[in-house]
């Protein structure tokens, strides 16, 4: 749950600290790689449905001397390691923020091409590294201003719902397969968790949405860039409040939009005002920021009513709300067999070869399903490259205490057991979490009875069964030492 309840007290869940933030387009020039759909036909960008985004947040305690915490939020599917290190660097540097306090997550858009190395030979790849180069630039100009621009502000959680995720394990019985497409047997965590930012004057700042669904709506039809529905929810939040609203993914291994998979901008663009409105929801039930809601006495009328206010934090209220501790981490995980490197590029190669025949016979269904192999192939061979030996990897995560709210990182692309194993564990306190905070290579975090089922997400994982739920032993115990 997002709030305490006593006989005579609602608490509203707040974060009272110091808080800046700084945004900047970070939209691809067209004519950039963008293939991310292995069954895709189109390799280049041709145009922009929305901008991109890149948001930082800088987050510090309400008095003494601490560093805090730099968040950044970027409107990519994600980046390899040695790129998100050198942009974690970047961000340090610029903001005076030590490396280990600097957190990166991205939106995980599908409609924004994979920006990695192993991508530049690619048709429109040339075009890659001086996107990055300026993507640096921009994110340490904006880490910089976040910092600049600190002030003492109160973050006010609300919990809402919204329906616009499914799940996607769906069985296929006609061919007794899993596929990767909206299972509409089984219910999908629906939690939408909202952050209201106002200044002492009760001011907008800003709108955080927390909600766990893959930008997947645009697939391997759309040919332009975009953040899928995360661009007209941003957009409704903002027009609605006035502030900017600042998208922090959720766990969504498992979770898709119900509508998903197509190539018209304008279920993308659907699907966001669905998550805005049940965002703007759960807003609207906030009452003034720094204040919880209480029983002010009984009131003699028809009946002896019940009168209940919202009264504002004294000060043990407030040393609890502005109570800022936490960091970063890593936890060690038991890897899976590795296929062989060798044999991965003689497939690429072998599927590379059957997309070019079957494109010269006119053949497109043979065409697309070799490209798509092919892709597999090639993303197993860049993933190779930043797996340890051993047999274990690591995963880095991050739980920061903000008051009554705990926000948690981690690496990956964990199940959404993750966020609802720590929301059973800890009813009171609110907790964002955000996946996708490096660790691209580790890919999917299944939870150990969906393996060996045939599921897509078996497949990429370096991790072995049992993983996801160590991830969340760990990440509990470090949420219970934070008290």
């Amino acid at each position: 749950m997002s709030t305490t309840m006593s006989t005579t007290t609602r608490k509203t869940p707040s974060s009272h600290l110091r808080f800046g933030t700084a945004r900047a387009d970070i939209t691809q020039p067209v004519g950039i790689y963008h293939r991310m759909w292995g069954a895709a036909s189109h390799d280049k960008a041709a145009g922009v449905h929305r901008p991109l985004y890149a948001d930082a947040l800088a987050l510090r305690p309400l008095h003494g001397d601490g560093l805090g915490l730099l968040r950044l939020l970027i409107d990519l599917v994600g980046l390899g390691k040695n790129e998100l290190d050198e942009l974690v660097q970047t961000a340090a540097a610029a903001s005076g923020m030590p490396a280990e306090n600097v957190v990166v997550t991205f939106s995980h858009t599908h409609s924004a091409g994979m920006m990695t190395p192993d991508r530049i030979p690619l048709p429109g790849g040339d075009l890659i590294p001086g996107y990055l180069a300026e993507l640096n630039a921009t994110v340490a100009r904006i880490s910089r201003e976040a910092v600049e621009r600190t002030q003492e502000a109160v973050i006010s959680y609300a919990r809402g719902r919204c329906g616009m995720a499914a799940n996607r394990d769906c069985w296929d019985d006609q061919r007794a397969i899993f596929v990767c497409g909206y299972n509409a047997t089984t219910p999908a965590d629906d939690t939408l968790l909202v952050g209201r930012v106002t200044d002492t004057n009760g001011n907008p700042l800003a709108t955080l949405v927390n909600y766990a669904c893959h930008p997947t709506t645009l697939a391997w039809e759309n040919q332009l860039i975009s953040p899928d529905y995360v661009g007209s929810l941003r957009e409704s939040v903002e027009e609605a409040t006035g502030a900017p609203c600042l998208f922090l993914l959720g766990a969504c291994g498992e979770l898709g939009p119900t509508n998903g998979f197509v190539g018209d901008t304008a279920v993308a663009d659907r699907n966001g005002r669905e998550v805005a409105y049940a965002a703007l929801s759960a807003l609207a039930s906030l009452g003034p920021p720094a204040a919880d809601f209480a029983y002010t006495g009984p009131v003699v009328s028809g009946a002896t009513l019940g009168a209940w206010a919202f009264t504002p934090h004294d000060d043990a209220r407030i040393a609890e709300t502005s109570r800022m501790n936490g960091g970063g981490f890593a936890v060690n995980l038991s890897t899976k067999a590795m296929p062989n490197p060798d044999t991965l590029s003689a497939e690429l190669e072998e599927r590379e070869t059957q997309w070019q025949e079957a494109i010269d016979k006119g053949d497109d269904v043979t065409a697309r399903d070799a490209r798509a192999q092919a892709e597999r192939a090639r993303r197993w061979l860049a993933r190779l490259r930043h797996i340890p030996s051993g047999g274990t990897a690591p995963v880095h995560c991050s739980v920061y205490r903000l008051g009554d709210a705990v926000w948690v990182t981690c690496g990956g692309e964990p199940y959404s057991l993750l966020q609802t194993e720590l929301r059973h564990r800890f009813p009171n306190t609110t907790i964002f979490v955000s996946p996708l905070s490096g660790d691209m290579h580790v890919a999917y975090l299944l939870p150990r009875d969906r393996y060996g089922l045939g599921l897509y997400q078996e497949e990429p994982s370096i991790l072995a069964p049992g993983c996801l739920e160590a991830l969340i032993e760990a990440i509990g115990e470090r949420i219970a030492a934070l008290g």
